[in-house]
């Protein structure tokens, strides 16, 4: 049973709520949707989940060779799973391949039934690796 919200947050630990990762999973190698992160709320099934899930996802990457767009999403489980959030084909060939450039994706999941989530990127066109440089993968259980 989940354990209940409690109103008082004096030496109450919030650290299975905020919860985040920058580890680079890897990096799209063509133009196929390529898990580049992934968090997994360790606690999911222990947590009271009121209103659902933020989520927010960052990416800095390159391009590579004749890449055009660039799609962020996050989705649950894997690179299969029901997206949460996409940013849609976002022009990216204005840039150089070997240029550095970003992507930031928000999303609300309201009915998490998942302890993971995985954030992905597409770059439509390419034709060589893309780098993924940095990003930020963050959840708040709310």
């Amino acid at each position: 049973m989940p354990v209940p919200i409690n109103q008082v947050i004096t030496n109450h630990d919030l650290s299975t709520r905020f919860l985040g990762t920058s580890t680079v999973v890897a990096s799209p190698t063509d133009n196929t949707e390529t898990i580049i992160a992934s968090l997994t709320i360790p606690s999911f099934g222990d947590l009271a989940i009121v209103s659902g899930i933020r989520l927010h996802g960052f990416a800095a990457f390159t391009i590579g060779t004749s890449g055009t767009a660039g799609n962020l999403k996050i989705r649950e489980t894997n690179a299969s799973g029901t997206t949460v959030a996409a940013t849609g084909a976002v022009n990216v060939g204005v840039w150089a391949a070997t240029q550095l450039t970003f992507l930031t994706v928000l999303g609300f999941d309201a009915a998490p039934g998942v302890a993971t989530y995985v954030m992905t990127l597409t770059v439509t066109g390419g034709a060589a690796a893309s780098t993924v440089s940095g990003l930020h993968l963050s959840a708040i259980v709310i």
